[in-house]
């Protein structure tokens, strides 16, 4: 990019959970946290080289695959729309900017919270209305792990979609063994979301 670049003391942390030079209110620090990651799930690596009012260029290398392609199956049809409440945890606020307009404009009623804490507090003062939550797997503080077993302890009835924008290997796996009902990772298309939610609201639900 073409913007004012980095000193040696950023470079050297760009690729930290949590470390940003925009403050809190502006930036979780995630986004290339999350970027390091998803290249390092596929084996791969990314450098950063950058210097003080000279821009940035990021460097992704992924190792070339001999396995064959696999077949990824899209949803198909029209988006399916829903009259549940769910509640959407992120972090970050256009996730939950983004999340609630999708949710609403597929027939879902929407809350929402920026961090487990607040989520917990949803969660008792909506306790019989919600009916799923989606929740980030990575936020400050209680993470999506920690999170999902205090909605099950508070809320059994209430299912969960776990979030990240890792791959559901390693950590997720684990949470998704633990009783989360389904995943999804970010940024989800409407479509596709809305295929997840009704595969898991409508699991084991009575006929009508």
């Amino acid at each position: 990019d073409t913007g004012i670049g980095m000193d040696e003391a950023v470079r050297q942390r760009v690729f930290e959970p949590f470390f940003t030079t925009k403050g809190s209110e502006k930036g979780t620090g995630l986004g290339l946290a999350s970027a390091y990651g998803i290249v390092a799930n596929h084996d791969g690596t990314i450098t950063v080289q950058s210097k003080k009012g000279e821009g940035t260029v990021f460097t992704v290398y992924l190792p070339v695959s001999d396995k064959e392609v696999e077949k990824v199956e899209q949803p198909t049809g029209e988006i399916q729309r829903g009259s549940e409440t769910v509640l959407l945890v992120d972090d970050e606020e256009t996730m939950l900017d983004v999340g609630m307009e999708i949710l609403e404009a597929i027939g879902y009623t929407a809350l929402t919270a920026s961090s487990g804490d607040e989520a917990l507090n949803v969660l008792q003062m909506n306790k019989t209305r919600i009916d799923l939550a989606i929740v980030d797997l990575i936020m400050p503080g209680m993470g999506g792990g920690e999170l999902c077993n205090r909605i099950r302890e508070v809320s059994p009835a209430t299912k969960l979609l776990l979030s990240s924008g890792y791959s559901k290997d390693g950590e997720a796996m684990e949470i998704l063994q633990q009783g989360c009902n389904g995943f999804i990772q970010k940024p989800f298309a409407i479509k596709e979301l809305s295929h997840k939610l009704r595969e898991i609201l409508d699991r084991d639900a009575p006929s009508a």
